[in-house]
Formats: structure tokens, sequence, C-alpha cells
């Protein structure tokens, strides 16, 4: 071997040698997550997902899963879930992206809440997510800005993500609140039997309609005068008559005592129409033994009764309505929490619908006259 090929022979060691160990040093670099998302898979499979389940501290985990179908909320006896909801969640993990990397430090979890979600009292909440080809599990901690700060579940490295993600660890949160719409033009009576207190009945009377009136221009003696073509033209045509808004009547009014206006013992949409819960249970864990009952009669003769009781500082209903098949399948063997206000609003005591009595005369101030002197 000549000198000159050893040199060559040389150098192409020495330059694949370096190239080697550069390659090497590259790879042993940390990779700069920023931009990545977090959950790189979800995204192809978010058409797959069957389950959600949201665990925290000490407290049972909650699970949405999808039944038939449907999605419902398996703690709370696979009632309808509300799909919105969840589907905002999902988005929001599928589009969340690592906006920073911070500590793999479990001593330092607890700081920004994605400890381990089993431990009494911890901060952080895991989503666990069952999917076609796995799981996807990630504990949500504490607000860092416009994201929030996440670790995935089995890994050390926590992050910071963008957009901000927040999820409700209690079944109540993830029921279907909306429960049933009543059309108060479409209601023709409302009968109430309270628990206590006297019952009375409300019902539509229909306003009687004003008779059109005659326009036609006629002169003295019932002839058209002709003198005047133009005057001989026929007016204008007034604008029909506004419809007359039907009357409610109370029912029941005490001797003595003056019901109150229509608009006051009409029913209100604030408390009929769209009607949304709270919570909901078996109907058996409430105790219904002294309810208060009111009857809606609508417009096509169809009935829906609610069934009412204050429980502590909890309101709850039972609905039926033989004639909503969809209504009863959502109904049947449960009990409802509402808001205080649309229960107060369904279950109206007697006196609300009461002209007021008026009040006591003040006290007489005027001292006795003096007895005569002898």
């Amino acid at each position: 071997m000549n000198r000159q090929r050893f040199t060559a022979l040389l150098v192409a060691a020495l330059l694949a040698i370096s190239g080697a160990l550069y390659l090497s040093t590259q790879r042993n670099l940390p990779r700069d997550p920023h931009g990545m998302a977090l959950l790189p898979s979800l995204a192809g499979e978010l058409n797959s997902v069957s389950a959600l389940t949201v665990r925290k501290g000490a407290a049972a985990p909650v699970t949405v899963h999808k039944q038939s179908e449907q999605w419902t909320v398996a703690e709370r006896a696979d009632y309808p879930a509300d799909v919105p909801k969840l589907k905002k969640l999902l988005l929001a993990l599928s589009d969340a992206k690592i906006r920073e990397e911070k500590t793999s430090n479990p001593d330092s979890y607890a700081l920004i809440g994605v400890e381990d979600p089993s431990q009494p009292g911890a901060g952080g909440t895991q989503i666990e997510l069952t999917a076609q080809n796995g799981k996807h599990a990630v504990i949500v901690g504490k607000s860092a800005g416009e994201g929030t700060f996440i670790r995935r579940a089995g890994e050390k490295t926590s992050y910071i993500v963008e957009p901000a993600i927040s999820v409700e660890a209690e079944p109540r949160y993830w029921i279907d609140t909306r429960l049933l719409d009543i059309p108060t033009d479409k209601i023709q009576s409302v009968e109430s039997k309270p628990a206590s207190g006297a019952a009375y009945s409300v019902h539509r009377v229909a306003a009687s309609q004003p008779k059109p009136t005659d326009n036609k221009s006629a002169s003295p003696g019932g002839a058209a005068s002709t003198a005047n073509p133009k005057s001989a033209e026929a007016p204008p045509a007034s604008p029909p008559p506004a419809p007359a808004a039907d009357k409610f009547v109370l029912d029941g009014v005490p001797s003595g005592r003056q019901a109150a206006d229509s608009q006051t013992l009409a029913p209100s949409p604030a408390h009929f129409s769209n009607l949304t819960v709270e919570d909901v249970v078996p109907a058996g864990d409430i105790d219904f033994s002294k309810p208060s009952t009111v009857t809606v009669t609508l417009a096509d003769g169809s009935v829906i009764t609610f069934s009412g009781t204050v429980i502590g500082d909890k309101r709850w209903i039972k609905v039926t309505a033989p004639k909503d098949a969809t209504l009863s399948a959502k109904a049947n063997g449960r009990a409802f929490e509402m808001a205080s206000y649309r229960y107060d609003g369904i279950f109206r005591p007697l006196e609300l619908l009461l002209v007021p009595k008026p009040p006591p005369p003040p006290p007489s101030t005027k001292k006795p006259a003096a007895a005569p002197k002898p």
C-alpha cells in the first residue's frame, strides 16, 4: 500500500468515525416537544371512543359510556349523558398541543396538580378514554394561563398544553339536564294538590273574538252618493282587530277572598318551558310518601303529572306522562332534583294566586276621654 492510498483510507476512516459520533450525539439530544400533539393518535380515533372515565381522589370514578348508540352515565343508572359536553372534552383533548415541558420530579407533581389522582386530597383529575386501538389516559392539573398542566398517565414528564382543558368529576355534571318542554300556550289547565294547604285549579277560558267592522260608506237614505266620484270611492280597509288573549280562571277561591288577575294566574314559561334538572337518582331513593302533586292538561288532551317533595335544601320531582313515550322512557322510575325557583313556580301555593289581604288598620293612638270631674 503506497503512502497516498494509506492517507486516503485514514481520512475516510476519520470522517466515518466523526459522522457516527455526530449522529450519536444528535440522537441523545432532548427533543423539543413544543407544538406537538398531547395525544397524537387520538384525532384518528375520536369516532371509535366508547367510554370516558373520570377519577379524582377517594371519590368513586364517573363513567360515561356508549350503550346501544346512546351515551349514558353509568353512576346514574345509565341516564342519558350530556353529549355536547362530552364532545367538547374529546375535541379539546384531541386538539391539545404541548406549549412547554415542565417537571419530571414526582415530588413537585402536587404543586401543579398532576400527582396520582387516586391519593386522598389529590388535586389532579385523571381522564381515561377507551377507543378502538386502546386507551388514552392523562392527569389534568391546575390552570396555567391560557393552558393547563397535564401529565400523561404512566409517564414522568409533565407539560403545559393549550387550549385549556377542564373536566368535572361528579356524575351529576355529566347528565343531560334537559327534561321536558311544555309550551305554555298549549296548557289548558293546572290542578294543584299540595302536601299541606288548600287544593285549587286554574283553567284557560277562550276569549270571545271581536266582530269585524263594516267600512262601507252610505249616503243618507241608504243610497250611495254619486255627486262627487272621488267621494264615492271606498275608504281604505282598516286592519283586522288583534285577537283577544285567552284568560285564566281560578277555581277554589276561599270565601271572602278574590282571585288575582289572569296574568298572575297564567302558567309561566319560566317554570314549564325548557325544564331542566340538576341531578337524577332512582325514585326509590327519595321519600315521596307525602307529595305535592300538579297535573297539567294540554290542548291535545295529554296529561303530565308532577309529584314533588322537599328534603333538606333540595327539591325533588317525579314525572308521569302516559301519552308521551319518549318522556316516559326518560322519567319512569327516576326522581329529579331541580332548582328551587323552578320547583316553587310549579308548586305554587293558593295564597300566591289571590289578591293580598288588606293590611290590618293601625292601632288607635287616641287617648280615651277623661272622666268628668264630680
